[in-house]
C-alpha cells in the first residue's frame, strides 16, 4: 500500500477519525451515562493524545533525531533492533 499523498484524503481521514471517537464516546456515554463516565472519558482522550505527541513529536525532537518511524509498531521494531 503506497502512502497517502493527497491533501483532501489526509484531512477526510482525520475527520473520519473524530467520527469515529465521537460515535465511540456517544455510545459509552449511552451504556452508562454519568458525569464520571464522562469525566474518564475526558482523561482517556487527554491522555491519549499527550502520549500520541510524546510517541511522534518529542522523542524524536527532544531525545533521539534518528526516531524516525510510521507508527507504533515500526517504533517497537526499532526498540527491539536496537536491543
Amino acid at each position: 500500500m503506497s502512502d497517502l499523498k493527497s491533501k483532501r484524503w489526509i484531512i477526510a481521514k482525520g475527520f473520519m477519525f473524530l467520527g469515529i471517537a465521537a460515535a465511540a464516546a456517544a455510545l459509552v456515554l449511552a451504556e452508562s451515562p454519568s458525569a464520571r463516565t464522562a469525566a474518564l472519558l475526558a482523561l482517556l482522550v487527554w491522555a491519549a493524545c499527550r502520549f500520541y505527541y510524546f510517541m511522534f513529536y518529542v522523542l524524536e525532537r527532544y531525545v533521539d533525531p534518528s526516531l524516525r518511524y510510521a507508527g507504533i509498531v515500526a517504533l517497537l521494531r526499532a526498540m527491539l533492533a536496537r536491543k
